[in-house]
């Protein structure tokens, strides 16, 4: 038994959709972000010192705790899915891509997002009042010269890799799209799929699967942005 230790709005929500997806047993342990801050609970620091989300324990396995979204994903993979149904075999092209996007989403795509969420909120409490104006104008400072150029960069390398098939490794349906399925979403939250027709034709089929529909049911709605 897989424990899913699950923080609202969260990537741990596509470890949910892998697990859907895999039919592999689960339990959601479900943490509530700070309404204020919007940081995790004190609490996930009991499963990990580092108490972030995503993480799980393994059960059958005296409780191994397994931590950040690539490990996880390739974690479960490795234990749940021995026919290779979502990950292309070892030495086939395919194989290549999708563990470069795989890898992609967290190490290059989500960073920049990340920092765009953060900047746009220097003018919002708890920023004090009194800063919130110079934090309006570094915020716009910083997404002129560099968060908007590498974004549109990102997005436009994204839209142009769907151009060679339906999934980022391909035709075929792989965990890498689960974890790419992040940085798209954040973009569309924030309006940001404008014009860029694979990316949403991309999530589309990604609400279609029946375990994305499954994890939603789970874990809750995503909600970026």
């Amino acid at each position: 038994m897989i424990r899913v230790h699950h923080l609202q709005n969260s990537r741990s929500q596509r470890v949910l959709w892998l697990l859907e997806e895999l039919g592999a047993p689960y339990e959601v342990i479900e943490y509530r972000r700070d309404p204020k801050t919007l940081r995790a609970p004190a609490s996930l620091k009991a499963i990990h010192p580092l108490g972030k989300s995503p993480v799980i324990s393994d059960e059958s396995r005296d409780g191994r705790v397994i931590a950040e979204s690539g490990a996880i994903l390739e974690y479960l993979l490795d234990r749940h899915d021995p026919e290779s149904k979502l990950r292309p075999m070892p030495g086939d092209e395919a194989h290549e891509r999708f563990r470069f996007w795989l890898h992609h989403a967290e190490g290059t795509a989500m960073p920049p997002l990340v920092m765009r969420l953060v900047f746009s909120r220097l003018s919002q409490p708890p920023v004090p009042a009194l800063v919130r104006p110079l934090g309006r104008m570094f915020a716009k400072g910083v997404e002129q010269t560099f968060l908007g150029p590498e974004i549109r960069s990102l997005r436009q390398y994204w839209e142009e890799a769907l151009s060679n098939g339906k999934w980022f490794a391909g035709e075929r349906f792989s965990a890498a799209d689960i974890q790419m399925s992040f940085p798209v979403l954040a973009l569309e939250g924030r309006g940001g799929l404008e014009g860029y027709p694979k990316l949403q034709e991309f999530l589309d089929r990604c609400r279609q699967r029946d375990g994305y529909r499954r994890a939603v049911a789970q874990g809750g709605e995503f909600g970026i942005g």
